[in-house]
């Protein structure tokens, strides 16, 4: 698809530095606010956030179509649910506005200056609302690794794994974003020693390097969507740390799955990336033998080549990058996992968000979590400040970070981080 917002050639009149996710080639969009300014979406420039709000109240935006108040909300349902076809035409329309030989904008001093906001001015707010979750496990290399600590190196997948996008609905009111402090979780442990369980604070807290793509429109109860159908429904996508307690999950899973390990705080990055800015990206997948089944097939490049990092900050001191990842390696891609999800009848909704689950990749520096960093606790992960690290602690804050290249074009994610504070 050619998509003319993409084009590696273009430049901005808005200075960007060479190293920002967000050049005129990205545009995303997010929910932010000041001290001036209520809750309205943006799109991020450099180190701007250009204000959707202002450019649609003074006529930026005519000729659109777009409802009136569609940017002055405090999340992008409305804006993501008007469909593909008309959010890609308003990218188009800012990138067309950005343009260095583009005037309408740029020679309008005090217009510029009341659209264009730095972006340490502002406070980024959870982008959507998320009627629900579904958290996925499609990383070949991340399921071996569990399986093979938990089972047996020679069966570590399960025998559905390598069938169908493994996956279950988890919890949507404690997705929070970036930079939203929490307390470590509480559960019932049991130690492998002990008869009975107890309860009290997690000792095993870990991290989970994901993506998520989010939905942008229906299908009705009872309609699947088909793998060929599927990037119509998928507006963007953001970084994703699907946090976990690793000791709770272990006494509580069996028979039903993670519970209190799980539905504490997930957090998102607050810019989604449309897949419209991903195109340049795709790349094949891995190769899936055996052959799945029919209504799992597609065609083309699904998979998208993003440079993942994980980062640990002990409190005070300087941080620890510990993973270094890709979405590339994703076994089942979104198209498959959107046509497995729906492929019983279940309806989608405007906003809901799916998690790619843990992303590994095959070396030891890949592992996208300390529970296969650590390897189970048997390793210690050294930090720059001399301390050590086998699970994550109270006052550390981890930090991911996204970004594609290509051509010269470098397409980023920004952040997602938070900090862990003690148990009440």
């Amino acid at each position: 698809m050619q998509i003319k917002a993409n084009d590696s050639s273009l430049k901005s009149w808005v200075e960007v530095p060479a190293d920002s996710d967000f050049p005129i080639q990205n545009l995303p969009f997010g929910i932010f606010k000041t001290e001036y300014l209520n809750a309205g979406a943006g799109v991020a420039i450099g180190d701007y956030v250009l204000d959707l709000t202002y450019l649609y109240e003074n006529g930026f935006l005519d000729g659109l179509g777009l409802p009136a108040g569609v940017f002055n909300q405090h999340t992008l349902n409305g804006f993501i649910g008007l469909g593909k076809q008309k959010t890609r035409a308003v990218r188009e329309r800012i990138s067309e506005l950005l343009l260095d030989d583009n005037d309408e904008l740029r020679d309008r001093k005090a217009a510029r200056e009341l659209a264009l906001i730095p972006m340490e001015e502002v406070e980024m707010l959870m982008p959507v609302h998320v009627p629900n979750y579904t958290d996925f496990y499609s990383s070949e290399e991340h399921a071996r690794n569990v399986g093979t600590m938990f089972r047996d190196p020679d069966n570590a997948l399960m025998p559905n794994w390598k069938h169908l996008p493994v996956g279950y609905h988890g919890r949507a009111s404690s997705i929070v974003v970036s930079g939203t402090p929490f307390h470590r979780p509480k559960g019932q442990t049991k130690a492998n020693d002990a008869d009975t369980p107890s309860y009290g604070p997690c000792r095993l807290l870990d991290f989970e390097l994901e993506m998520a793509f989010i939905t942008c429109k229906e299908n009705g109860l009872g309609n699947p969507v088909s793998t060929q159908e599927a990037e119509d429904y998928i507006f963007g996508f953001v970084l994703f740390n699907d946090w976990s307690a690793r000791d709770i999950q272990k006494w509580e899973y069996v028979p039903l799955g993670p519970f209190l390990a799980k539905n504490f705080a997930s957090h998102s990055s607050p810019w989604i990336v449309t897949m419209d800015a991903l195109e340049a990206f795709r790349v094949k997948g891995p190769e899936q033998d055996p052959a799945v089944l029919p209504y799992l097939k597609y065609e083309g490049k699904k998979n998208f080549d993003i440079n993942l990092e994980v980062g640990i900050q002990p409190d005070g001191s300087e941080e620890t990058v510990v993973c270094n990842s890709s979405f590339k390696y994703m076994y089942w891609n979104v198209n498959q996992q959107l046509a497995h999800h729906t492929g019983n009848g279940c309806n989608l909704q405007v906003g809901d968000m799916y998690a790619s689950g843990t992303i590994s990749g095959p070396t030891p520096d890949s592992y996208g979590s300390m529970l296969e960093l650590s390897w189970q606790g048997t390793k210690t992960i050294a930090m720059k400040d001399g301390t050590e690290r086998k699970f994550i602690q109270d006052g550390d804050t981890v930090v991911m970070r996204g970004f594609a290249e290509r051509d010269g074009v470098r397409v980023g994610f920004g952040e997602v981080n938070a900090k862990v504070l003690p148990a009440k």
